[in-house]
């Protein structure tokens, strides 16, 4: 197929457009770049894409393709929080316009990235794709949304999908140092200190990033008809965790490392236990090779291989809403994240 996959030089991105093209489809890209110079080694792979906020795609720009990977969106919870407003504005209305632009140029399949962040708050059964959506951040709430007004576009001739991925983890050249399993071992590397920033006690379902990407590939590749404005829970039931339970496996992997608790601790109201059958079931093809052990031995070994500091792991080179307060605050981003300016690519990167 010819696909376009809409933030191709993200963290997930990074690692989905590789494995596309080994699996034979032709790829091009469209990011805004608000991270490119946010890069650990070699960077993102190169494809033809536009530098293009997902808010100004119209039809023209997806002429052509066969299918729309949509990855573009405002990547967590906190990132989310910094401006509400702006996170329903890219990851609510932004999709739409995106699947609509999809729609009216013919593309046939869309794969929206959507997340387990929309079940929101939901105590320790497991819940599976039937869940009630409580979602309790600007974040979760606009992936609620999306899913609605794409799904209302599903007919003969467009099938959305709408992969809900767990919570992340993994390597990636747009490294990511916000996500709970990446932030944890980064703390014990740098600091020798596992440092909880919660109690522990919420439930998360955790996935690797290659494994997300193994996803999106199998939905992409599999009949239509199986897939049609269906969605998935993107991981594995077993892979499911109380933060306590990653800090102590982390404690574990990263040798001389100890677990602390922040004294701000507190529960965290977003509280999930996933079960992912529907995925293992629907699509056949999907073979997960990551578990939450392994990851964090992966993540160890990059950082000591990148000689990555505390201060790049927590500062504005890595953490996602640090490094866009550094663009509003220098503005080269305005309060809408629109660009004002080309920022200088090259200030974070890291080679080895």
């Amino acid at each position: 197929m010819r696909v376009l996959v809409t933030g191709h030089a993200g963290y997930i991105g990074c690692v989905l457009v590789p494995m596309l093209l080994e699996s034979g489809h032709e790829v091009a890209g469209l990011d805004a770049c608000y991270f490119e110079d946010c890069t650990v080694g070699d960077g993102p792979p190169e494809v033809p894409s536009w530098r293009m906020d997902v808010r100004d795609v119209n039809p023209e720009h997806l002429e052509g393709f066969d299918a729309v990977v949509h990855l573009a969106a405002l990547s967590n919870d906190p990132l989310g929080d910094l401006n509400p407003e702006c996170t329903f504005d890219i990851n609510h209305r932004g999709t739409v316009r995106v699947a609509r632009a999809a729609k009216a140029a013919g593309v046939t399949r869309f794969l929206v990235s959507s997340s387990c962040s929309l079940y929101g708050a939901h105590g320790d059964d497991y819940i599976d794709e039937t869940a009630a959506f409580r979602p309790v951040t600007p974040y979760g709430e606009a992936k609620v949304l999306a899913e609605r007004d794409v799904s209302s576009l599903a007919d003969d001739d467009f099938s959305p999908t709408f992969l809900r991925n767990a919570t992340a983890y993994g390597w990636s050249p747009r490294l990511r140092g916000d996500l709970v399993l990446n932030n944890l071992t980064g703390y014990a590397y740098a600091t020798g200190e596992v440092f909880m920033k919660s109690d522990g006690s919420p439930w998360r379902p955790l996935v690797h990033i290659e494994d997300i990407s193994r996803a999106f590939v199998a939905a992409l590749e599999a009949p239509r008809e199986v897939v049609h404005n269906l969605a998935v829970n993107v991981g594995r039931t077993e892979e499911n965790y109380r933060i306590a339970e990653v800090a102590a496996i982390v404690e574990e992997v990263v040798p001389g490392s100890r677990v602390v608790l922040a004294e701000s601790a507190r529960p965290d109201a977003r509280n999930y236990r996933v079960n992912c059958d529907r995925l293992a079931e629907t699509l056949p093809a999907f073979r997960p090779q990551w578990t939450v052990r392994r990851g964090a031995e992966e993540l160890a070994q990059s950082y000591a291989r990148f000689g990555l500091t505390k201060d790049q792991l927590v500062g504005p080179v890595y953490q996602r809403i640090a490094h866009i307060r550094r663009l509003l605050d220098e503005e080269y981003l305005d309060p809408m994240l629109r660009w004002r300016a080309r920022h200088p690519v090259g200030v974070g990167v890291a080679r080895g």
